[in-house]
C-alpha cells in the first residue's frame, strides 16, 4: 500500500509541472516551499553582507543598482500584465556590489537578493553587459529554478527509495543501489544546463524590456568564453552549464522575439 501510495504522489506532482510564461518551459517544482525558501535565501543573505566588503556610493555600485531596478521594474510589469503578479509574492529587491576581485561571479537568491562581485565587472565591460548578467540571474529567482533543484533532488530520494524497496532480488537491489545515483546525478546535471538556458532566453527578454540592446548580449558570453578557456571545462554531460556556443547560438536564435520587446521598451521612449 505504501509504495502505491508512493507512485501516485510521484506521478500528481510529475503532472503538476509549472510553465515559465516568457520561454515556456515547464518544470517540475513541487516538492519545494517556497515561502521556507525565500527565509532562507534571506538569512543567507545578510550574513554573506556582513561576512563582506560593499561597495556603495560608486559609478560601479550605483550602476548595479538603476540596472537591476530597471530589471525588476519591468518584470514586475510583465507579470501583471499577463495576470501572475502573485509569482513576487514575498520578493524584496536588493542589488549590492561586492569588493571581491578574484570572483568572477553573480547571483540572484529567491526572493530577489541579488549580488555582483567586482571580478565580473571586465567581463561585463559596460552597463549593457551587466543587464545581461543580471537579467540572467533575475530569470533564475523569477522561474523558480532554485525550488526546481530542490525539487529534483528530492524526488530522486523518493523514486529511489520506491524502486529499491520493491526489488526482491538482492544482486539486483545491490546493482540498482550502486548505480542509482549516478545515474540520478547526470540527469540533474542536464536538468541545470536547460534551467541555463531558460534563464539566458528569459534574460534576453528583461535585458531587451528594459531598454538595454539584446544584440550585444552574445557579445558577454563570448567574452565568458575567452575568459573560462575551453581546456577549463568538463564534457558537457558532467557540467551544470552549457557549452558558451550552444548559448551564444540559442540566443541568436530568439533574437528577433527579443528585438520587439527592445523596440517597446519604456526606457527606449524617455
Amino acid at each position: 500500500m505504501k509504495k502505491i501510495f508512493s507512485f501516485i504522489v510521484i506521478a500528481t506532482l510529475v503532472v503538476a509541472c509549472t510553465t515559465n510564461p516568457m520561454t515556456g518551459r515547464k518544470s517540475f517544482q513541487g516538492l519545494a516551499d517556497n515561502s521556507q525558501l525565500m527565509t532562507a535565501s534571506f538569512q543567507q543573505y545578510q550574513q554573506v553582507k556582513q561576512e563582506s566588503k560593499i561597495i556603495t556610493g560608486t559609478p560601479e555600485a550605483e550602476m548595479i543598482k538603476r540596472v537591476g531596478n530597471r530589471i525588476k521594474t519591468v518584470a514586475e510589469a510583465y507579470y501583471k500584465s499577463i495576470g501572475q503578479e502573485a509569482v513576487l509574492n514575498g520578493f524584496e529587491w536588493e542589488f549590492i556590489l561586492i569588493d571581491d576581485s578574484k570572483t568572477v561571479n553573480a547571483w540572484c537568491m529567491p526572493g530577489g537578493k541579488v549580488a555582483f562581485f567586482t571580478g565580473i565587472l571586465p567581463i561585463c565591460k559596460d552597463e549593457t553587459g551587466i543587464a545581461t548578467v543580471m537579467g540572467h540571474e533575475v530569470a533564475h529567482a523569477l522561474a523558480g529554478h532554485g525550488a526546481e533543484r530542490m525539487s529534483q533532488s528530492a524526488g530522486a530520494q523518493l523514486l529511489g527509495d520506491v524502486i529499491g524497496g520493491s526489488i526482491s532480488n538482492s544482486n539486483t537491489k545491490s546493482l540498482f543501489e550502486q548505480f542509482y545515483p549516478m545515474g540520478a546525478s547526470l540527469t540533474i546535471l542536464s536538468y541545470s544546463r536547460k534551467q541555463e538556458l531558460d534563464a539566458d532566453l528569459m534574460g534576453l527578454y528583461l535585458m531587451a524590456m528594459a531598454g538595454y540592446n539584446p544584440e550585444k548580449a552574445p557579445e558577454l558570453w563570448e567574452r565568458m568564453k575567452a575568459q573560462e578557456g575551453n581546456d577549463q571545462r568538463p564534457p558537457d554531460f558532467l557540467s551544470t552549464h552549457p557549452n558558451p556556443d550552444t548559448r551564444i547560438l540559442d540566443m541568436q536564435k530568439n533574437m528577433a522575439k527579443a528585438r520587439q520587446y527592445y523596440n517597446q521598451s519604456i526606457y527606449r521612449t524617455k
